[in-house]
């Protein structure tokens, strides 16, 4: 059952946060496929790149849309500093996603953990 919080957040997220931040030319941003409309659908997240492999942590988890999106088909893109790369992503459980947030950018990990209610790690192989 989704608490008032949650429909809240999401609502913010959706339709104030993601509208502003994914124009930003600056901002990370995740590219999914729509498992419904198999339309690209495009989140502003924040993470970190460690060689060829981006983390992240979904504060929804297996509600978040883009995690349902990419249960359906793993192969996204990431815009880092304005550049696109492919990659498969990996849903990661067994990561301890509370650890995973001290190692990624401050600003973002405070809001996940503020308004999470279900930390996911999320883990994008990149290929180019």
């Amino acid at each position: 059952m989704t608490s008032v919080r949650d429909s809240v957040t999401k609502f913010m997220q959706k339709y104030v946060g993601n509208q502003v931040m994914g124009r930003m030319p600056f901002q990370t941003l995740l590219e999914t496929t729509g498992r419904k409309s198999g339309e690209p659908r495009r989140t502003p997240l924040g993470g970190r790149r460690v060689g060829d492999e981006f983390w992240f942590v979904s504060e929804f988890g297996e509600k978040s849309q883009y995690v349902l999106n990419i249960k359906a088909n793993p192969h996204v893109r990431v815009r880092l500093k304005g550049r696109w790369h492919r990659g498969t992503a990996h849903l990661l459980p067994e990561d301890d996603a509370r650890a995973r947030l001290r190692s990624l950018p401050q600003v973002n990990s405070m809001g996940v953990r503020t308004f999470g209610t279900n930390l996911l790690t999320v883990r994008v192989d990149l290929i180019d």
